[in-house]
């Protein structure tokens, strides 16, 4: 089992090499889609999320002198982790904003990008890291909504169970640089927006709120989402009247397709978490190992969906065999324990493995590096780790039950730790089956 645990590791940080931010960049024609050098007065750069500091270094050494100035926004303590390497920013300034909640910080670097952005003409180029992360840190409200009226919206919305489309489209109605709002901010200026996905499906309009695509939800539809998750009445009233008020007055909606911004304005995809799976696939079968993508698409409870794949794992025929997913799974919080959607999915699918006969090791990840409210990235198991739990005296049901994964691996000792990764593309599970005994 040993080399099963050395394995599951291993691809999982083959999956983090397969998504760093500068080589997928370098898949972009920058001079077909913005001109030879000289095509613009002046090249701006902005950004916003945790891969954005890597993609700043990248843009940064690609651009040369071509590029004016910028400013990308990345979680607090990013700076100080920033790997040796890699192209650090010295052209692009960094700040450091709240993560998941916005604060004060995050909010006035977001009214500095605002200003980078209407600052520019017809004559300039704004291009626009969008990354993982951007939701939060590009936080300035809308008129009446104080930071922390938002802070308390965006807390409800993270305990919800709610997908990130979800929670986005009512981020989307209270900001003033998400759903196409930075786009239309630049306007007349020439808009390049590399992304790199962090959600299920890769909308664009969902990656960092969308700023610089057409917004194709509602006020209604912010207001129908609190409403679904029984969050309405609790959602600050600042909040309230705003979303009301947007309902009634058309001229408040977020910019929908068919704006002039929008035909000046490219966003392109750059990397998914499909590319963290191939890395992953590729490493395991240099391992040996018979390799299935099963889904890049994974969604729904985390507990439940812990249980599936080990279930899945369980029932595979041949060995050694390596399976894949990808994704972005929910947590709906109702104990007061500590953790995050993969230690919780890591530990339901621990239990779903305990007693097999089957050696499997399953390991469940975030891209990048954080897991929650916790310094985790997620956890691994194998089909000992329950009973050797309860032999030395610990519930993991109990556990489980108060949403507290991150202390129970905490205790047997295999949480995933790899620090800020500066990249997000979701979520990936592993699990490596072996020969039954």
């Amino acid at each position: 089992m040993t080399d099963r645990v050395h394995d599951v590791r291993a691809l999982y940080h083959a999956a983090l090499r397969g998504v760093r931010p500068g080589a997928l960049l370098d898949r972009l024609d920058f001079e077909r889609m913005l001109g030879p050098p000289g095509a613009f007065r002046r090249i701006v750069v902005v950004g916003a999320g945790k891969a954005a500091m890597a993609m700043a270094g990248a843009i940064e050494a690609r651009l040369g002198d071509a590029l004016t100035e910028g400013l990308v926004v990345v979680p607090h303590g990013y700076p100080e982790t920033f790997p040796e390497g890699l192209p650090r920013p010295r052209r692009i300034a960094v700040a450091e904003g709240g993560h998941p909640l916005p604060d004060a910080s995050g909010v006035a670097a977001t009214l500095r990008t605002l200003a980078l952005a209407e600052g520019c003409g017809p004559d300039d180029a704004l291009i626009a890291l969008l990354s993982g992360g951007g939701s939060a840190l590009w936080s300035a409200f809308a008129e009446g909504i104080t930071l922390g009226d938002a802070r308390a919206l965006y807390r409800l919305l993270l305990r919800s169970g709610a997908d990130i489309g979800r929670m986005n489209t009512v981020r989307k109605h209270v900001s003033r640089i998400a759903g196409g709002r930075l786009a239309e901010a630049a306007y007349p200026a020439t808009v390049l927006a590399p992304a790199l996905s962090d959600v299920v499906g890769d909308d664009l309009s969902v990656i960092a709120s969308g700023p610089t695509v057409p917004d194709r939800t509602t006020f209604r539809d912010a207001v129908l989402v609190l409403q679904q998750f029984d969050l309405w009445e609790k959602a600050p009233a600042s909040v309230r009247m705003h979303l009301r008020r947007g309902r009634e007055d058309p001229s408040m909606e977020t910019p929908k397709p068919g704006r002039p911004a929008f035909e000046r304005a490219l966003t392109v995809l750059i990397g998914s978490n499909r590319d963290a799976l191939r890395a992953a696939a590729a490493e395991a079968g240099r391992r040996g190992y018979a390799v299935r993508i099963v889904s890049d698409r994974v969604t729904g409870e985390a507990r439940e969906v812990g249980r599936r794949q080990a279930e899945a794992a369980l029932a595979v025929r041949d060995a050694p065999v390596c399976l894949l997913w990808g994704g972005e799974t929910t947590v709906a919080v109702r104990g007061a324990g500590k953790g995050g959607r993969n230690q919780e999915l890591a530990l339901a699918a621990a239990l779903a493995l305990e007693g097999a006969s089957r050696p499997v090791a399953f390991l469940s990840g975030g891209t990048d590096g954080r897991d929650g409210p916790t310094d985790a990235a997620g956890a691994w198991g194998t089909n000992e780790t329950i009973p050797d739990a309860r032999a030395r005296g610990l519930d993991p049901e109990a556990f489980l039950e108060n949403n507290d994964a991150y202390t129970f691996f905490e205790h047997v000792g295999t949480l995933l730790k790899p620090g800020p990764t500066h990249t997000n593309v979701m979520d990936v599970q592993i699990a490596l089956v072996g020969k039954a005994g």
